[in-house]
């Protein structure tokens, strides 16, 4: 997927034109017990809980591309019989209404989500009537011709409130602050299957992660059954030694400018374009 594809899907999480049929959560704590779940249709939700999910699944698709946004393919075991891509498929045909898929889904995140406080999995269906686009861009909303259906997982950090003085308007008076379990913005998750080219490729995943630098491998490949890639640091430094080890002892400071101007231009003749160059 590139940026302008993921804030296509992102545009969507306004009351306006949601189109998420269902969400499930599992509230976890640091021993990686299950402490509750839920199971709802996501417009019988109240308002604010529903403003509320929305920006967490629009942060959940938030950062830059191929940092905290990166896609990843399956590998060709993975999408034969019994592979990870087929289980998720089978969880997003089920539109979530198996609670054994779910259970299941569920209980893969915790035995490889590599996270010692309490944390919170959200899982949705959403059923997204793509419109048609004319030759101008614009969008044609009489026009589609496809559903893309697809799951989005968010993993949320659970913190207590921190103590504190607060004003009760009932009793008018200063009082002692209620410590709260709250939700904090997703640090991992991800969309399955992804939206390239405005329409569903069910071989590739879009892995979301709030720290560029804490992918955490084990998790990408135990539960979503993907090859890790390498972080944005690891890449940086795996550049800066081929340089090193490629020039020798011509590796100079005109030679090294050179190769950064090279690299600017080109950065900023691609400015404009949605794929990273």
């Amino acid at each position: 997927m590139n940026k302008r594809e993921v804030l296509e899907i992102r545009k969507q999480y306004t009351p306006e034109h949601c189109s998420i049929t269902r969400i499930c959560g599992c509230y976890v704590n640091g021993n990686k017990e299950i402490v509750a779940q839920s199971k709802d249709a996501f417009l019988s939700l109240s308002d604010e809980e529903v403003f509320k999910y929305l920006t967490i699944f629009k942060q959940t698709l938030s950062g830059t591309m191929e940092k905290n946004l990166i896609n990843m393919e399956f590998p060709l075991e993975q999408e034969m019989p019994g592979g990870t891509q087929e289980f998720l498929l089978k969880l997003r045909n089920s539109k979530l209404q198996d609670d054994t898929l779910t259970d299941e889904f569920f209980q893969k995140i915790i035995d490889n989500y590599a996270y010692g406080e309490n944390y919170y999995i959200i899982l949705i269906h959403v059923a997204y009537d793509i419109p048609g686009k004319s030759t101008d861009g614009s969008e044609m909303f009489d026009a589609s011709d496809e559903v893309y259906e697809y799951l989005l997982c968010s993993i949320c950090p659970v913190q207590l409130s921190k103590e504190g003085l607060c004003y009760n308007p009932e009793t008018n008076q200063i009082e002692n602050r209620v410590r709260d379990w709250l939700i904090e913005p997703p640090m991992k998750g991800f969309l399955f299957p992804t939206f390239n080219d405005r329409s569903t490729d069910i071989h590739s995943v879009l892995y979301s992660s709030k720290q560029a630098e804490d992918l955490q491998p084990e998790f990408i490949e135990n539960a979503l059954g993907c090859t890790f890639p390498m972080s944005a640091g690891s890449q940086k430094s795996t550049f800066h030694s081929v340089v090193m080890n490629t020039l020798g002892d011509e590796c100079e400071y005109d030679v090294i400018r050179n190769i950064h101007d090279n690299l600017n231009e080109i950065i900023e003749e691609a400015k404009t374009s949605p794929e990273p160059p």
